[in-house]
């Protein structure tokens, strides 16, 4: 993937989505810069018009995440995306203060999370948030169970209580037989698996996962995407999932940031980023994505008109286009495009095949 350098661009929030549902976070102006005069650099404006290894040459400061924006609808999976070296990952420890930011504001269930103290720090860990991490950091010497329950052991809830909360989420993770097992007899997607249940088991409000399958192989990977997938549509947590992975980004997000050197340099929904890149560089990231597998009926649909048939197949605006081609196969009438329960738009054969053909940039 070809990388272009340039001055820092205009910081990009997400766009108001009435589809998304009632706040749950919001983040504003973030900024998180590691060196001696840190402080300094995030209040001086002029900085803000330099790069990041201008800013480095000129004050001997990293910044790491710059003036980040976006807000986090309840029970949606919101998805940063970014290479390595982008921010991701520090930004998400932003959001609970494991990393202190150095300026703006996290406010999570209108709470400022950048303004709490210890105390309100460590029930917010403890009881409304929870973190998955790349590495599991399971207890070697604890059987599964313990090690689920760690968490609400640390709380101060009843053995009894724990262990009967540790059960249910082992079996709800897809791990019921091995409860009794130790970290070493668990391959690697069972140890995450011990991790996300361990994540689960407080009934946080919101997950936090940090690149949680980047080690894994890649059919371990896939099965724990569709598990994080299942979950949520059981659960319906709201969460927010860091990946360097575009694919993993694209199948498991409801909205997604793309993030370069800092900053969020595009945000949307999954068939926004592939069907209207942002720049170059977001082009590139989505350059070998099938359309088809993206792009919804309402990215692609025409209005309709007084001559269209009105007996042809029917799907709802959200469906992918690649959910509905042995639909368009049989029959030569266009798809019709429903949304509550009014005929919207129509998708003519020609524009299914266009997305079949074609990748993002090409179109």
């Amino acid at each position: 993937m070809a990388i272009h350098t340039e001055s820092a661009p205009t910081a990009v929030a997400s766009p108001p989505n009435p589809d998304r549902g009632e706040t749950e976070l919001s983040v504003e102006g973030l900024w998180k810069i590691f060196g001696a005069k840190a402080s300094d650099v995030a209040r001086d404006e002029s900085m803000e018009r330099l790069s990041v290894q201008d800013i480095k040459k000129k004050t001997g400061c990293a910044v790491a995440v710059r003036d980040v924006s976006f807000d986090v609808g309840h029970g949606e999976v919101f998805v940063v995306m970014g290479l390595s070296g982008s921010g991701k990952s520090t930004l998400v420890r932003c959001l609970t203060r494991l990393i202190e930011p150095t300026k703006g504001q996290v406010v999570f269930q209108g709470t400022d999370i950048t303004a709490a103290g210890e105390k309100e720090l460590r029930d917010l860990r403890r009881r409304k948030v929870s973190m998955v991490f790349q590495h599991f950091g399971l207890l070697p010497h604890r059987r599964v169970l313990d090690n689920v329950s760690y968490g609400l052991e640390v709380r101060g809830t009843d053995k009894k209580d724990r262990m009967k909360r540790a059960g249910e989420v082992t079996e709800l993770v897809g791990l019921a037989g091995y409860e009794n097992s130790y970290p070493d007899q668990l391959s690697g997607g069972m140890k995450q698996r011990v991790g996300l249940a361990r994540a689960l088991a407080s009934d946080p409000d919101m997950l936090l996962f940090d690149e949680p399958f980047s080690a894994l192989d890649p059919l371990i990977r896939r099965d724990m995407q569709n598990e994080v997938i299942r979950l949520h549509n059981e659960v319906g947590k709201t969460m927010v999932f860091i990946t360097h992975d575009l694919a993993e980004a694209l199948k498991l997000g409801d909205h997604i940031v793309i993030m370069r050197d800092g900053r969020i340099v595009r945000s949307g929904r999954p068939e926004e980023l592939v069907g209207a890149p942002a720049d170059d560089y977001v082009a590139d990231c989505v350059r070998d994505v099938p359309k088809s597998h993206v792009l919804t009926l309402r990215w692609v649909m025409r209005p309709p008109d007084a001559g269209d048939p009105a007996d042809g197949p029917a799907f709802p605006a959200t469906t992918v286009i690649r959910d509905c081609l042995h639909a368009a196969a049989g029959t030569d009438k266009p798809i019709r495009v429903i949304e509550d329960g009014r005929t919207v738009g129509m998708v003519d054969r020609a524009q299914i095949l266009e997305s079949i053909a074609g990748t993002p940039d090409q179109a």
